[in-house]
């Protein structure tokens, strides 16, 4: 057992010290300020990971949790932090990791956009306990637990899945429930091409069964409507889509507003998803050509963006289409997953030369990787702005704007 002075937050959503021997220790649910007792439970050469045992001396910061779950939980992070306090941390978070990673001395991090802070996602995931109960994964990611409570999905979605019920024994791997405009998707993922035996006959609910066999629908549609700007889109089971709408709105209203684009210029965007950002710019573009290797994807984007005859859809992994596109790009635009981009993605997309490069990323540290090397290559990042896409979490949504 140990004794620490926690005196900053890690990304990630620890609280990080320093042991005696001057290696950082991570703690989570604790604050910056406050002394702890402490549990090692990872003990390595460069740093220590520990559980906390007690709160000796409180951070004035601290506020009670809003759900029961909280500390037991792998979903949340911050909920002993005020919101204000929250959007500090992460902007701080994203600063830190740009200046320490990235390479750069003073990195034009502009104020965060706030989201509301509960009951803000349109999607969320469930697994089921051994006894077939809904839950989430614990804290330590060891064992699944039964769900009383959660304060992060909209309403519609808390209203139906405590009414879910699977008979016989677990065979899914995974349950995700959406919210659509006004309807909902219930998504259930596993191994097995035979679907599973869930009770939804009373839930006004559309239910698809994804496997290696592919995708089946149980019940109503394969697909949900969502709404951005007064825009719909798309989204079948498969497909990626912004959990939170509100904050894929500001999003999308950001890089509109911030972006100049002369007549006739060519937009390239990787990782284009359903077609978010596509369909919001393909009408300031004289060609939008796309790149997406999920095929789920590939179909909601030929839906969303079918009023279009200036945009092309690459259904392959961007590493593949790249090297053979001879275009000259007047904006770049990436949405790459959390490991961010390839090597090869990046050789390619920087080789593009374009005057604009739009970088969505959900993770600050491979995002300062990436710009380390895009900034070799004679980009200047102008502006990284925090989108709180997950309060009450460590995760870190930011719109990076890099010029040449």
């Amino acid at each position: 057992m140990l004794e620490i002075e926690l005196t900053g937050l890690a990304y990630g959503g620890e609280a990080l010290g320093r042991l005696p021997d001057g290696r950082v220790i991570f703690v989570p649910f604790a604050l910056p300020g406050e002394r702890v007792q402490a549990r090692i439970r990872e003990d390595k050469k460069r740093y220590a990971r520990a559980d906390l045992v007690e709160i000796l001396s409180e951070s004035p910061d601290r506020i009670p949790p809003r759900c029961v779950h909280y500390g037991i939980c792998g979903g949340c992070h911050y909920q002993h932090l005020p919101y204000e306090a929250q959007l500090a941390a992460k902007t701080a978070i994203l600063a830190d990791q740009l200046q320490r990673l990235g390479g750069i001395p003073d990195p034009p991090v502009l104020p965060p956009a706030p989201s509301q802070p509960w009951n803000y996602r349109n999607h969320v995931q469930l697994h089921l306990t051994r006894a077939g109960r809904l839950g989430y994964y614990t804290h330590d990611a060891s064992q699944v637990f039964p769900l009383q409570e959660c304060h992060l999905p909209q309403a519609s979605i808390n209203q139906v899945w405590p009414q879910l019920e699977f008979e016989g024994p677990p065979e899914v791997e995974r349950i995700a429930i959406r919210q659509g405009e006004d309807e909902l998707l219930l998504i259930l993922e596993s191994s097995d091409p035979l679907p599973p035996q869930v009770s939804i006959e009373e839930l006004d609910i559309s239910a698809v069964h994804l496997s290696p066999a592919g995708s089946l629908v149980l019940a109503g549609s394969p697909a949900i409507s969502m709404e951005v700007l007064g825009r719909s889109f798309q989204v079948s089971a498969g497909s990626f889509f912004q959990v939170n709408t509100q904050m894929a709105e500001a999003m999308v209203g950001y890089v509109l507003e911030e972006l100049s684009l002369p007549d006739g210029a060519v937009v390239l965007e990787i990782y284009c998803g359903a077609g978010l950002f596509s369909a919001f710019l393909a009408p300031r573009a004289g060609r939008l050509v796309g790149i997406e290797s999920s095929p789920d994807a590939c179909r909601d984007f030929v839906v969303n963006l079918d009023e279009f005859d200036n945009v092309e859809l690459y259904e392959a992994p961007a590493e593949q289409v790249l090297p053979d596109l001879d275009l000259q790009p007047g904006l770049v635009l990436v949405d790459p997953p959390r490991a961010g981009l390839s090597r090869h993605t990046l050789q390619s997309l920087v080789g593009f030369a374009a005057p604009v490069l739009i970088y969505i990323s959900c993770d600050p540290a491979t995002l300062a990787r990436d710009a380390r090397q895009i900034i070799r290559h004679g980009y200047k990042l102008r502006s990284a702005k925090v989108f709180d896409l997950f309060p009450q979490t460590y995760h870190i949504e930011s719109v990076n704007i890099f010029t040449r």
